[in-house]
């Protein structure tokens, strides 16, 4: 499943803005720029499933340093293209196998919490305890439960959606919406002091350090 989620964004790479933000991308940026400056990422950067950038070049406006992975190389690319300060860096990975050596004042990641498998919840905010550094923060955004009904759930599968591309192409991704108490409930559970927000009626942020 998640082989084909990365077939999915490999294949979705080109026309990724449009689908995601619509054709006024210029509105999207402001919009991205405004939510960034609100979180006030600063110091080194981690960005998981950075995409096409629009987000990495709002983080590189206010951090000393941004590391971007993703795990789609086409995602890759067109960000490279994109973003093109010298304190950032790209690499193609796949965070659950991805070892930088190194830890992070910032983890961010927008609308890759909902793909993560239920059966890698766990194992995930496990392995963002290793890349964070001492009083760092994780900072993410991502689509409210509300909007689960815009999805074609596959029968009998919770956290399956089936997507279709425009050269007529289907797939199967993860997706499970944010239902802001209780994944702040989840998190404390695992030793996570988590605020999660409402930044548009169809986004949420949320902001999660670890306690003690």
């Amino acid at each position: 499943m998640l082989a084909d989620q990365v077939a999915y964004y490999r294949r979705r790479a080109g026309e990724y803005d449009v689908t995601a933000y619509g054709d006024d991308i210029a509105a999207a940026r402001a919009l991205i720029a405004r939510l960034v400056a609100e979180m006030g990422p600063a110091g080194s950067v981690l960005e998981i499933a950075c995409g096409t950038g629009l987000w990495t070049e709002a983080l590189a406006a206010r951090a000393d340093t941004v590391t971007a992975i993703d795990a789609a190389p086409e995602m890759v690319a067109i960000a490279r293209e994109r973003v093109q300060p010298a304190h950032v860096s790209f690499e193609v990975a796949d965070v659950f196998s991805w070892d930088p050596g190194a830890r992070f004042d910032v983890i961010f990641f927008s609308a890759w919490l909902s793909h993560v498998p239920a059966s890698r919840f766990g194992r995930f905010w496990q392995l963002l305890r290793g890349l964070l550094a001492g009083g760092g923060r994780v900072l993410f955004i991502d689509e409210h439960v509300d909007e689960r009904g815009k999805e074609a759930y596959v029968a009998g599968q919770e956290e399956v959606v089936e997507r279709n591309l425009a050269d007529g192409s289907t797939f199967r991704v993860i997706k499970n919406f944010v239902e802001p108490e209780e994944l702040e409930l989840r998190l404390r559970r695992m030793g996570w002091n988590c605020v999660i927000r409402r930044v548009s009626s169809r986004w949420v942020y949320g902001e999660a350090r670890l306690m003690g």
